[in-house]
Formats: C-alpha cells, structure tokens, sequence
C-alpha cells in the first residue's frame, strides 16, 4: 500500500525531512520526503499499512525543533513508488 502525507506548520528548516527518513529506514518503507514550496513537506511511503500508521504517528509529533500543526494523509498509486529506498527529494 502506498500513503501521502502532507505536513503543515513548522516543519522546514528544522531536520524534519531527515528525521523522516531515518524513520523510514527502521520501518523498512520505502518512497521518499521532500518541502513543497509553501512550507509544508510532502511525505510518499510504501509498505504494510499497519507500518505507514506506525509512520503517520511518528509524523504527527516531528522531530524537537518542528511544530506539526496537522497531517493529511490521502492514498497513492502503488506504481509511483518505484525506487527500492526511502530518498530525501
């Protein structure tokens, strides 16, 4: 299964995108992280489900220096995800 996930608050400029992927490397997720340019990051992973809820908590709190005010997570296409890792876009 294959989730997004867009982040909204203070989660550029704070570690968020490599707090992502250490995150996605121990669950064994792959997809990848990356800021949009209105000040969110945009989250793409693929793996079991109960993993990306795993992740979608993990998310919900960021990494210290982040202030998640919400995440909206919707469901992707299994063929976007195409790369064997998780990568920093």
């Amino acid at each position: 299964m294959t989730a997004r996930w867009v982040i909204y608050g203070l989660v550029q400029g704070v570690g968020f995108r490599w707090f992502v992927k250490r995150r996605a490397d121990r669950l064994g997720l792959k997809g990848w992280v990356r800021n949009l340019p209105g000040g969110q990051v945009e989250v793409v992973a693929e793996g079991p489900e109960e993993t990306l809820r795993e992740l979608e908590e993990i998310l919900k709190k960021g990494p210290p220096a982040a202030r998640v005010d919400r995440v909206e997570r919707s469901h992707m296409s299994d063929e976007l995800v195409t790369d064997n890792f998780f990568d920093i876009r």
